[in-house]
């Protein structure tokens, strides 16, 4: 049952997903004046021992096997760490290299993929989704692409189904003998949401929904006669070197050298790191590094990926409820040296956040893999509190 060890195990490692052509016209990125100079002594003000003892943080309660992370700005890192260990069956310690799952990290790569093809006038904004996907939603000709970017079509959720609760005994076991290894569809992952009422009438409010950008994967390979993986794959990975990152179809491995992902069981850690990314498709089954996501943030802020009004319709948060501070596929978070743009992403037993200023000179992407429940609260405050810590250091003193 969800209150026995097993239960509150499988509720700290199975967050699923909680919150999962070359660009034509690509912007220049503008250059900065004095940035060598201006790094350099952001450099020399970063205390890198402060940061680490941090990151070791993350990890000292139990709450996390490994946590890694990475400052950097412009095109030097200030600092990159990590802590814990990536392979609980041979003792590897983890590395700053490993590789992860992104999460909901994806739905930043597939929204700028839509946003190129506004530009591209292949699709609207405010286009009816019912115009380009007829029939794959009942409330399609109400509900607009903008709206499926910035989660305000109301569109139930669909992991929040029962039948991706796997949070008691059995209902984990199961997942660990069979559902982990089942291959879903995009349809049939839309089909469990259009089986439960809205949330509310599109625009009308705010809720968090993986399912909006299962559609969001249907409407780019709908508009371009690709998979949403290749269009990623071409307009975003190849141009700008990203050789970490992958955005898997049905592989259930991580590629390389990589952290592992655990549940806390009576009988000891099960690895969970293997599984079927179908579950999470566009709205969360990337892999990649510190580093890619770092030069990613980066490039998409600084302009590289999108022309200034794709941007500006990027940062133009809903405004609405818990979604104030959301914009299309963007996030902004506050911190006492300015507001960050980016992304938090939750998957099996990993979870991770990317943040860049609003330039993207400054990028901070960090990461940890959720183990022991009783470790969990300590873990995430000392999490919450290196977001702050990177995002200021060397800008002002550390919290």
């Amino acid at each position: 049952m969800v209150g026995t060890p097993m239960g509150r195990a499988v509720r700290a490692a199975v967050v699923v997903l909680a919150g999962a052509g070359l660009v034509a016209g690509v912007v220049p990125a503008a250059n900065a004046q004095g940035a060598d100079g201006a790094v350099a002594g952001a450099a020399r003000r970063v205390d890198r021992a402060v940061l680490d003892a941090r990151l070791r943080a993350v990890v000292a309660p139990g709450g996390a096997t490994a946590a890694l992370g990475r400052l950097s700005e412009d095109g030097r890192t200030l600092w990159k760490g990590a802590a814990g260990t990536a392979d609980l069956a041979t003792g590897e310690p983890a590395a700053a290299r490993d590789r992860f799952r992104v999460g909901s990290i994806t739905k930043t790569f597939v929204a700028t993929v839509v946003l190129q093809l506004v530009a591209e006038h292949r699709i609207g904004l405010d286009d009816p989704v019912g115009k380009h996907l007829p029939g794959v939603l009942r409330n399609g000709a109400a509900i607009s692409v903008r709206q499926l970017l910035n989660h305000t079509a109301g569109l139930y959720n669909y992991t929040s189904d029962p039948a991706f609760a796997y949070d008691d005994d059995a209902a984990f076991r199961t997942w660990l003998s069979t559902d982990r290894w089942k291959s879903r569809t995009k349809a049939e992952l839309v089909a469990v949401a259009e089986t439960h009422p809205v949330y509310f009438p599109p625009g009308r409010d705010w809720h968090y929904s993986n399912t909006g950008y299962i559609v969001l994967g249907m409407l780019i390979e709908q508009a371009t006669g690709h998979s949403w993986q290749q269009e990623v794959e071409s307009r975003i990975i190849r141009p700008l070197g990203l050789r970490e990152t992958t955005m898997p179809e049905s592989d259930p491995t991580v590629p390389g050298r990589h952290t592992r992902a655990y549940a806390a069981l009576p009988g000891g850690p099960v690895d969970i790191t293997l599984f079927n990314p179908t579950i999470a498709g566009p709205s969360g089954a990337g892999i990649s590094t510190t580093a890619d996501l770092a030069a990613f943030i980066s490039a998409l802020l600084g302009g590289r990926l999108l022309g200034p009004a794709e941007l500006a319709e990027m940062k133009h948060t809903a405004g609405l409820g818990r979604g104030a501070d959301y914009g299309l596929g963007l996030e902004r978070t506050p911190t006492p040296c300015g507001d960050f743009w980016g992304h938090r992403g939750d998957s099996l037993g990993y979870s991770g956040i990317v943040l860049g200023d609003d330039t993207g000179r400054r990028r901070v992407v960090l990461v940890r893999n959720p183990y022991d429940p009783a470790g969990l609260p300590a873990s995430e405050a000392a999490f919450t509190g290196l977001v702050t810590a990177a995002a200021c250091a060397g800008r002002t003193a550390q919290p």
